[in-house]
């Protein structure tokens, strides 16, 4: 199944608004925690009628019970952060053990490598692959078949973002200027001997963190950024994500869709935008196919097709586990990508001090676009050459992928078979051509 809004632009909300005044939250977790009892009720009601040993879970009547009683404890739960999974990969032909090590930290990200555990080192250059996850309501395990996908051909690191409302106050704000900053860091502590790969939402931050780096001469801006489906130039093609940043305007975001974390979450009183406001608006954009799902999934139940049963399961329990964002840095997203497009034009500020993209030109460029993106419309992402002029042309490369949407740039077969390789290509041979003379002799 390929949500269109899933691992899109942080979530905008459903078009009819929400008071999100700072009960809102309080009265969330109160109405969670008084489900909890029939919650229970209903799981042990599911057990019984599933147990072998009850005549009824044979019957048509039993299992339509233990399936209603599932599907009541899904809509009901509150999904947590969910696994990677990943526990090994193929690297030419040889199965090899991964670990997943957290090798740096702050309060708001840590930084992933999935180190692959060879007992002979691979014959073929294995790039080092830095993947900005976005910070758009989902963890980064959206981003699973990514990984899966490029792990057995390059070395993984990836941005694990935090809850908000998992962070304590004392731990401070976290805005755009805070998630360069980071990324800038992060860049630093793996020396520049990588190349980056922003899926969305952390296309813009992405451009503007390497923007910053030469404009400084910094040494270790990465060999290449690849950016897919990211929303750099929201002006061109707009989609309904778009144009309903610009018809709200950031005053409404302000008063409709930011609360105060509750107690007893470790951010109590921390302003977000919440998860469950964003599930609401991820949701709304795609009712009928998600109520359509839910029937099927009772159906499927009932029939006893484990398959289908779990291929749902595994969908809906990464879709439905969503993540707090911190209020000032989603209110500035918005205002200065989706409704001042300040980037394009010019105008986009990182400490006080103007971003001039036309300064990158020892980091090679690689843009990828879905041809039925509705979250990201075509020429969006493209339009980051124009910014980045200075880059040689022979170290530019854009590519559209025919036939997928928002989800299928980062994900599916078509991302597997065709994408991939191109991007694997780029950055080998990126790696291998010379940056600027002028540029490397500054350094």
């Amino acid at each position: 199944m390929a949500i269109g809004e899933f691992g899109g632009a942080p979530a905008l909300p459903f078009r009819g608004g929400l008071a999100a005044t700072t009960p809102m939250y309080w009265m969330y977790e109160m109405g969670y925690a008084s489900l909890n009892p029939a919650r229970a009720v209903t799981d042990a009601t599911r057990i019984l009628f599933q147990n072998p040993l009850n005549p009824w879970s044979h019957t048509q009547v039993g299992k339509s019970v233990a399936a209603g009683c599932e599907l009541f404890e899904r809509i009901t739960r509150r999904y947590g952060k969910p696994e990677w999974g990943l526990h090994e990969t193929e690297v030419n032909g040889v199965r090899t053990p991964v670990e997943i090590r957290s090798v740096w930290e702050k309060p708001f990200c840590r930084l992933l490598h999935f180190e692959r555990q060879f007992r002979k080192a691979p014959s073929t250059p294995q790039p080092r692959l830095l993947i900005v996850a976005p910070m758009s309501g989902h963890y980064a395990t959206l981003l699973r078949g990514t990984v899966e996908a490029m792990l057995p051909t390059h070395d993984i690191y990836i941005t694990d973002w935090s809850d908000a409302r998992m962070v304590p106050l004392s731990d401070g704000r976290f805005d755009l200027d805070d998630y360069v900053d980071y990324l800038i860091e992060i860049f630093h502590v793996l020396g520049g001997d990588v190349h980056v790969m922003a899926v969305c939402q952390p296309a813009v931050p992405v451009v503007i963190a390497v923007s910053v780096m030469e404009a400084a001469n910094d040494p270790y801006v990465p060999y290449s950024m690849t950016l897919m489906g990211g929303p750099i130039d929201t002006r061109r093609n707009p989609t309904a994500v778009n144009k309903l940043a610009e018809e709200r305007g950031i005053d409404w975001f302000r008063n409709n869709v930011i609360t105060k974390v509750p107690f007893p979450q470790p951010g109590v009183m921390r302003d977000v935008y919440p998860g469950f406001l964003q599930l609401t608006g991820f949701i709304s954009m795609n009712l009928d196919r998600h109520v359509d799902a839910h029937q099927r999934l009772f159906a499927n139940l009932v029939k006893g097709d484990g398959d289908k049963v779990e291929k749902h399961r595994d969908f809906y329990d990464e879709y439905l586990a969503v993540m707090d964002l911190t209020a000032e840095y989603y209110l500035q997203t918005v205002e200065q990508v989706f409704i001042k497009h300040a980037l394009p034009k010019g105008e986009l500020l990182h400490r006080g001090k103007l971003v001039d993209p036309s300064k990158v030109k020892r980091v090679a460029l690689m843009t990828v676009e879905g041809e039925n993106d509705d979250i990201s419309g075509l020429g969006q992402t493209e339009a980051t050459h124009d910014l980045c002029s200075s880059i040689p042309q022979s170290r530019r490369v854009h590519y559209m992928q025919e036939g997928v949407g928002h989800y299928g740039v980062f994900n599916g077969s078509r991302f597997r078979s065709e994408i991939v390789p191109r991007i694997t290509d780029f950055m080998l041979s990126s790696q291998m051509k010379p940056r600027p003379a002028a540029v490397v002799a500054a350094e």
